[in-house]
């Protein structure tokens, strides 16, 4: 291989691997680890996809109107893996979730826990010191 060669390589290989780098943020720049939040509501959708997953939830205001919660979660594959499956956040499910509030004001959290009708515990495992079972 030549020496052309090679640097056209490895500057397509850092051209394609650039923008997923820089585009992922952390979680000290998006959410406050000082503000944590606890909401309860039902389940209105849910979009398992990567970076992250997120999970919308309607929670009544103290004022009687619903405000739609979003939670970002890990990748939707670090939560097969953590026990989460689909069919536990189905549309209408009545669920309790924590995290950490987002800095820009907006009712949008980074996810610790989700805790089911059941009782059953999902953790999200997407903040530090975060537990990764059921």
């Amino acid at each position: 291989m030549t020496l052309k060669t090679c640097c056209v390589t490895a500057a397509l290989i850092l051209g394609i691997a650039a923008p997923a780098v820089v585009a992922h943020h952390s979680f000290s720049a998006e959410f406050d680890i000082t503000k944590t939040v606890k909401v309860t509501g039902k389940v209105s959708s849910v979009r398992w996809s990567n970076p992250h997953a997120w999970i919308y939830i309607d929670v009544p205001g103290e004022d009687g109107k619903v405000v739609n919660w979003a939670f970002e979660t890990a990748t939707a594959n670090a939560l097969f893996r953590r026990g989460w499956r689909k069919d536990d956040l189905l549309p209408g499910t009545a669920v309790t979730a924590e995290g950490w509030l987002a800095r820009n004001g907006t009712p949008t959290a980074n996810t610790s826990a989700i805790t089911l009708p059941d009782g059953r515990r999902l953790f999200a495992g997407s903040a530090p010191n975060e537990g990764t079972t059921r």
